[in-house]
């Protein structure tokens, strides 16, 4: 690391995460060792923060694609026959092609008439937890961590999915229905990226001066919420996302963001 102008301090296997390698800079640009490291060791699960990493006193997820394997409005479209369509507005969206709002409402009112019991049958058939998740979220939690999941998706499925994982709250969008049928409108104000990173301050002010959060996510709108997070960790995310947070996972599961915290695989709840 010489060569770009960073002298390296130490660099040590954590005694009580032996998978993971600390390496500590006296000075430097943060931006180049970013650099360095995803050049020579990708795939790679990295947290580049300008102190030894603590616990969270919160943690804030995103929910699609982070905390679940699906985007669950591509999924719910394929009761409609049209998931093709509407995943390739979502992939838009993600990337930050599209504003969020006028790309999610123009995919709910596309889901109009689409009969309310397509919603369990999906998440029955097609909605599962992303590997360590739960694990990730009870073992925060016992810590005593806040855990909130926070979605530009739907209540209807967020609401079940925070229940099967341990989150405390959930802060999300809400299909309208009516006469048991999508009217393809929403109900009430839209969860989007700024909801995001304001349900985030939130907390860290109900908690008091020098509260340290975790964010997760991985699409265009969570970047707001990534960079106001003392800890923003991108999950197998879009290029955009990445870039802004202070690392990723790229290579293991949600437990590999305990190991990055430093908390010992005997801490880790399993159940």
């Amino acid at each position: 690391m010489d060569a770009a102008g960073l002298r390296l301090a130490s660099a040590a296997m954590l005694e009580h995460c032996s998978e993971v390698l600390q390496i500590g800079l006296p000075e430097g640009d943060a931006g180049i060792l970013r650099e360095i490291l995803d050049t020579h060791f990708a795939p790679s699960d990295l947290l580049i923060a300008d102190h030894e990493p603590v616990v969270p006193r919160v943690f804030v997820s995103d929910m699609d694609s982070t905390m679940i394997s699906a985007e669950c409005i591509d999924e719910l479209a394929d009761f409609a026959g049209i998931k093709h369509q509407i995943a390739a507005i979502t992939e838009r969206a993600m990337q930050g092609e599209l504003d969020f709002e006028s790309a999610l409402r123009e995919r709910v009112l596309l889901l109009r008439d689409l009969s309310e019991g397509s919603i369990a049958e999906c998440l029955a058939t097609r909605i599962s937890p992303m590997p360590g998740a739960r694990v990730l979220v009870e073992t925060l939690k016992a810590r005593g961590c806040r855990t909130v999941l926070v979605t530009g998706g739907f209540h209807q499925f967020a609401d079940p999915v925070a229940e099967q994982l341990g989150f405390e709250r959930v802060v999300a969008n809400r299909l309208e229905i009516g006469d048991g049928r999508l009217t393809g409108g929403l109900v009430g104000p839209i969860t989007d990226s700024s909801v995001k990173r304001a349900t985030l301050l939130a907390e860290m002010a109900d908690l008091g001066e020098g509260a340290t959060s975790l964010a997760t996510g991985d699409g265009a709108n969570d970047i707001p919420m990534l960079e106001a997070a003392t800890y923003g960790l991108a999950y197998y995310a879009k290029p955009k996302a990445r870039a802004a947070a202070d690392g990723w996972v790229d290579r293991g599961d949600l437990t590999s963001v305990l190991q990055l915290l430093g908390i010992a695989r005997e801490e880790w709840v399993w159940e």
